[in-house]
C-alpha cells in the first residue's frame, strides 16, 4: 500500500476535474482517498491503493478530462490537519 498527496496546477477547476477524477478511481480500483479543489486554481488528491493502481492514477491525473490543462504535478508531504478528511478504505470522493 501506497500514500500519495498531489497538487494539480493548471487550468482545471471548473472542466469536471474532481468529478472525473472519482470516476477514474473508481474505474481503475482498489484506490481510496479524495479530491478537493484549493482556492489558489488547484486540485489537490489524496490516495492510497496498491502501487500499481496509484502508478495508474497518477498516470491519468497528468491528462485529466477532456477539457483540463496540467501544467504541474506537485508531490506533497502527507500532512495531516484536523480540516481534512482522513482517508476511509474503500472510499474516493469529492470535498
Amino acid at each position: 500500500m501506497r500514500e500519495v498527496y498531489l497538487k494539480i496546477e493548471g487550468r482545471v477547476q471548473g472542466i469536471g476535474y474532481r468529478r472525473w477524477a472519482v470516476s477514474k478511481a473508481l474505474e481503475i480500483g482498489g484506490i481510496s482517498g479524495w479530491v478537493r479543489n484549493e482556492d489558489d486554481g488547484s486540485v489537490e488528491i489524496l490516495m492510497s491503493g496498491e502501487d500499481e493502481n496509484i502508478d495508474e492514477m497518477i498516470k491519468c491525473c497528468y491528462r485529466g478530462p477532456m477539457f483540463a490543462r496540467v501544467d504541474k504535478i506537485s508531490f506533497l508531504p502527507g500532512v495531516r490537519n484536523y480540516f481534512l478528511p482522513s482517508i476511509e478504505v474503500g472510499k474516493f470522493f469529492r470535498i
